[in-house]
């Protein structure tokens, strides 16, 4: 997978199309992604001792990474990545859009 955490995504399908967040976590072995205020779910929550009347909390849900790319901020459009190995055998990821490495 070539999103990472913190990286700053933008949705090209479903609900959500055309906005854009923060990568907050990973799920790799899913292939999903949880972005800063995309895919938004009502999380019911039972009431326990620090909470006692319970509530309606508000998190994100994950959604598939195919569904999201990466954000090139230089033109603020999403683009691909490409791999590029440097001259002292470092591996950095570049985008292809504008040849900017991310």
């Amino acid at each position: 997978m070539k999103i990472r955490k913190n990286d700053e995504v933008i949705v090209i399908a479903g609900k959500y199309k055309g906005k854009t967040g923060k990568v907050l976590e990973i799920l790799s072995k899913k292939d999903r992604i949880i972005v800063e205020q995309i895919n938004v779910v009502k999380k019911h929550l039972k009431a326990s001792e620090g909470n006692p009347t319970g509530k309606i909390d508000e998190v994100e849900a994950s959604i598939h990474v195919s569904n999201v790319m990466l954000l090139d901020t230089k033109v603020n459009k999403p683009t691909r990545v490409r791999i590029q190995v440097g001259n002292d055998g470092v591996k950095s990821r570049v985008s292809v859009k504008s040849g900017v490495v991310i």
